[in-house]
């Protein structure tokens, strides 16, 4: 090739326009009025004036606390409780700490939205599917629930229940005696209970490995079928095994893992036995009945979402009424259902709060109480906070796994 011809195929590297912060590449504006830069410097100054009205009312609050002898240090969380709790997951007396029985109320809050949260989407799921009955009486008897119980405040309807109701109910001498044997009075609902033995933690273990097992199992069969078309029973084979793996445990250990007993009529009480008080029968059934009448209509909405062509396509292959619900239906209603699920879910582990005005031991009943007896009012109310917003956050977040999961995927 001629010199005269040959080009250099390395050209020198320079800078990228693109690589470059916008305003330095505008040339011939200055900075005064270059739109960029003001909008950099007002965002700078709007941070440094919320940071700055943050730190300046903060110091003032916690200097206005020490003055006024309001700590705001959690020190006292360790000093002696001196108050009992009726009602308690773990071993608690009054000698315990301020912390210790935050933690029981924390439990009993636990329990009782755990509970409620199961129920009230059982009960939700039944009133959807019978008010969108065909039969007359069934889907007017469904409406008249949801619609009456929605207008009602919570507050009420636990006063309601727990006063009108709980409260009417016979002394124990008295008790209303159903099969079980259940025994109903004033001082609550005792049935038969368990208590563990020596062998439960081992047998623990088998119920794990049914655990893993059984889902392994429905994945894998579950998998297969898709891939081959052929029937493997996927869900029947996994609860099989979540069976089958804990009753061979519990036969293998010789020892019973867990040991029965009933209630039995004392000098003044019953004595044994599992016990419902009073107070957390009240709060669970009036959040379940009030929380189910909002998630029955988020479900029958999420029903009435479906497009008809896909019931009409699962009748068509032959489907039950039954299998198309099952199969069909609300495997697509889900899409439509967790997101609004979510917020009833929250509601009713916010409205346990309310267990105060019945004086179930909630955290928050808890907390008022550690307020009286030892003055800190904000940092207990911090704390509450802080813990309401943490289960919050939770379930939101394990609900959005699952929601995630039965997403639609669109291209």
């Amino acid at each position: 090739m001629p010199s005269h011809r040959r080009m250099s195929l390395v050209t020198p590297m320079t800078p990228s326009s693109s690589t470059l912060p916008r305003f330095l590449t505008r040339k011939g504006v200055p900075l005064w009025r270059d739109v960029v830069v003001l909008q950099w410097v007002a965002q700078v100054l709007s941070a440094v004036l919320v940071i700055g009205f943050l730190v300046y009312f903060i110091s003032n609050v916690l200097r206005a606390a020490d003055e006024r002898g309001l700590g705001l240090g959690f020190s006292f969380l360790r000093n002696t409780a001196g108050f009992p709790i009726a009602e308690s997951m773990i071993p608690y007396d009054p000698a315990r700490s301020f912390g210790y029985a935050l933690w029981v109320g924390f439990l009993n809050t636990i329990k009782v939205s755990l509970v409620g949260i199961v129920l009230a989407t059982v009960l939700g799921l039944v009133a959807a599917l019978a008010r969108l009955s065909g039969n007359w009486l069934v889907r007017t008897i469904a409406g008249v629930y949801v619609n009456t119980i929605r207008n009602i405040p919570l507050l009420v309807q636990l006063v309601i229940w727990y006063f009108a109701v709980f409260q009417r109910l016979p002394p124990v001498k008295e008790a209303i005696t159903l099969p079980g044997p259940i025994f109903i009075s004033q001082r609550g609902l005792y049935m038969v209970g368990v208590t563990p033995t020596a062998t439960f933690g081992l047998w623990l273990l088998f119920v794990l490995a049914g655990l893993i097992v059984g889902y392994a199992l429905h994945r894998n069969l579950t998998a297969y079928q898709v891939r081959t078309g052929r029937a493997r029973y996927p869900l029947l084979a996994g609860l099989m095994a979540l069976v089958a793996l804990p009753l061979i445990g519990w036969l293998v250990l010789g020892q019973a893992p867990l040991a029965k007993t009933v209630p039995v009529l004392g000098r003044f009480n019953f004595e044994g036995g599992m016990r419902l008080t009073p107070e957390f029968a009240a709060l669970l059934v009036g959040l379940v009945i009030y929380t189910g009448a909002f998630i029955a209509e988020v479900i029958r909405a999420g029903i009435l979402a479906v497009q008809k062509g896909q019931i009409e396509a699962a009748k068509a292959l032959g489907l039950s009424q039954f299998q198309t619900l099952r199969l069909v239906t609300l495997p697509l209603a889900l899409r439509v259902i967790i997101p609004p699920l979510i917020s009833q879910y929250l509601n009713l582990t916010k409205n346990s709060s309310l267990a105060i005005v019945i004086g179930y031991a909630d955290l928050f009943f808890v907390g008022r109480t550690i307020i009286n007896q030892a003055g800190q009012a904000v940092p207990v109310f911090l704390l509450i906070m802080v813990v309401y917003l943490a289960l919050s956050l939770l379930t939101s977040a394990v609900l959005n796994v699952y929601n995630r999961r039965v997403q639609l995927v669109e291209r």
